[in-house]
């Protein structure tokens, strides 16, 4: 086993150094170079993109990108920076993450669209005259009261302020505020015709 996992780095090795000069010879326009690059990392790259994309056919679009990108970026590559089979690796990873990518996000904006394109269950219309009903009939509700008892309403639930708070800005006991929102809301719900 140790003497096939050696062969298997002196092949690994050979073809590293194979890469960088074919790359560097594709640099300077050599398509014959090209063809032996490529059936050099053809496989790896194809392998590594199917990985990450588990398309079979978007994988082998995704290889065919990444040696159409060796072939017009070739002159970029810089063998003092690491092998040409790692740039190659590098830049077939970045692509097939990119195609990932572009596939959620086209699943996520078709999802959307699809919630978008559903009717309403309800008319907008009605609904927005109600809501002006429903108005109209507690500010006439809201005039039947006491000014007491509506100040303490208006001032506890339309305004967020807590008994305390209502007391305090009214000027009256605290037990008085909360008898007046009591019966105050009691008037409410009978003129409004509100059931228990």
């Amino acid at each position: 086993m140790a003497g096939r996992e050696r062969k298997l780095q002196a092949v690994s090795a050979g073809q590293e150094a194979t890469a960088d000069e074919l790359l560097t010879q594709v640099a300077r326009g050599d398509d014959k170079a090209f063809a032996r690059l490529y059936d050099v990392v053809a496989g790896r790259v194809f392998s590594l993109v199917r990985r990450v994309v588990r398309d079979h056919a978007q994988s082998e679009e995704v290889t065919q990108e990444v040696l159409v990108e060796v072939w017009r970026t070739a002159a970029r590559f810089d063998p003092g920076r690491g092998s040409a089979l790692a740039w190659v690796m590098t830049m077939a990873h970045r692509r097939a993450v990119d195609r990932v990518r572009s596939a959620q996000a086209a699943t996520r904006r078709e999802d959307l669209a699809a919630r978008l394109d559903v009717e309403t269950p309800f008319d907008a219309v009605s609904e927005q005259v109600a809501a002006r009903i429903e108005r109209r009939q507690v500010r006439r509700c809201l005039s039947t009261l006491t000014d007491l008892q509506r100040e303490s309403i208006l001032l506890g639930y339309f305004q967020g302020y807590t008994y305390p708070e209502t007391a305090s800005v009214l000027g009256i006991p605290l037990g008085t505020v909360k008898t007046r929102m009591r019966d105050g809301l009691i008037r409410l719900r009978d003129c409004l015709g509100v059931t228990r």
